[in-house]
């Protein structure tokens, strides 16, 4: 059964709150829940409601990025090449950790405090492990390699591409598709 749909003025609060936790997330600063109660002008009381834990906000504002994803996911999953999917894939994953840093949280988080959010990453960790297995079906992506294995590699990727100096979040993202690149030469067989 849906939630029943909101107030007026009650999902006008949680707009105001998402858009300040879409902010905070933004600017990389840490989310606050006072803090984000004080700068969206709505009560404590409120965002408390609304979003019972910092993370619970901080995964409802990455959201739309997981949606994305999956949708990248099941796009890759119907084209001709299982290795341009994969590698069109693992380089939408790595523009959104470098880019959205809600979206880098919850791919980091060890677990999720929303159900929604579970469910969108069990469905992005199905639909990884089927792209992946497409491509080493195929001979093209090493047979020994894991879904799990490529998780940490990912976010070492996203990492290093944040440490990196570079110019903005257009250099960064520049840094990491440069480094995934040479990650997946090492990932593709060579036949």
């Amino acid at each position: 059964m849906a939630p029943a749909p909101l107030r007026k003025d009650a999902a006008r609060n949680w707009h105001k709150i998402v858009e300040v936790g879409r902010r905070l997330a933004d600017d990389g600063a840490r989310i606050q829940l006072n803090d984000v109660a004080r700068i969206a002008s709505v009560g404590v009381a409120t965002v408390y409601r609304h979003f019972p834990t910092p993370e619970a906000l901080v995964e409802t504002v990455a959201t739309p990025g997981l949606q994305s994803l999956a949708q990248q996911a099941e796009r890759a999953l119907t084209g001709d090449d299982p290795w341009t999917g994969l590698r069109d894939f693992l380089h939408a994953a790595i523009s959104a950790q470098t880019t959205d840093a809600a979206v880098a949280a919850v791919l980091a988080a060890p677990q999720h405090v929303l159900s929604s959010t579970t469910e969108l990453m069990q469905q992005l960790t199905r639909l990884f492990g089927e792209l992946l297995g497409r491509a080493q079906a195929a001979g093209t992506a090493d047979p020994a390699l894991t879904p799990a294995d490529m998780a940490p590699l990912m976010c070492g990727v996203a990492f290093a591409a944040k440490v990196r100096p570079a110019t903005g979040a257009a250099g960064r993202a520049a840094n990491a598709r440069r480094y995934l690149d040479v990650l997946l030469e090492g990932v593709r067989t060579k036949g």
